[in-house]
């Protein structure tokens, strides 16, 4: 049988062009085989009618396997021709013909320069793909950390007008300036402190 493997054909006909003939090679035999058992059982029978035949059954069986034999060799020699004539004039395609599916590469040829160019691209997007995936990543993570310090600062908010309301209920008109002004005198008290501090270790070392 052909090694071709007839890919182009296989796509055409939905089968192999050498599945095609093994399928008529086993069937002939099949046959063959059949009627070579058909014929041994009329010898046998017309034998039977023969009176003193010096012809033995076993004599019957080794001519009709010589004689399959040699059958299978003339057939075998005959189908070797065969299956070259029909794979190379019935079952190919060919080499200017395009199945319908490829009609486009009439318009739109392509060649192995332009496969690897394609195949080229192909990586770089995917490349590029990665980075936006990377990209894309540490935006959401960044805009979680944005919600999370967005929400802080809402209840900071919320806190300090929770504490401005609460010194309006006390008669504090703005709470705000009230705030930096408190801010203001805890630093002196501090400075005053500091300068106390300091004059009770003289004191002291004295």
């Amino acid at each position: 049988m052909s090694v071709d493997p007839m890919a182009y054909e296989a796509q055409f006909f939905g089968f192999t062009p050498q599945t095609c003939l093994l399928r008529i090679y086993l069937a002939f035999q099949d046959h063959l085989f059949e009627v070579m058992q058909a014929v041994e059982q009329v010898i046998l029978k017309k034998l039977e009618d023969v009176p003193n035949s010096e012809i033995s059954p076993v004599q019957v069986r080794e001519c009709t396997e010589k004689f399959l034999c040699f059958m299978k060799g003339r057939f075998d020699n005959l189908f070797g021709k065969m299956e070259q004539l029909i794979l190379q004039t019935v079952l190919r395609i060919p080499p200017n013909i395009l199945l319908p599916e490829d009609k486009c590469q009439e318009t739109h040829p392509f060649s192995e320069e332009k496969f690897q160019l394609l195949r080229k691209e192909i990586e770089e997007l995917q490349e590029k793909y990665k980075v936006e995936l990377c990209t894309e990543q540490a935006l959401l993570a960044e805009l979680e950390e944005q919600k999370i310090v967005k929400a802080r600062l809402k209840e900071t908010l919320t806190f300090f007008d929770e504490l401005e309301n609460i010194g309006r209920d006390h008669g504090t008109s703005n709470f705000r300036e009230s705030l930096v002004s408190l801010v203001q005198n805890c630093r002196k008290f501090q400075n005053i402190r500091d300068k106390v501090e300091k004059q009770s270790k003289r004191l002291e070392t004295r």
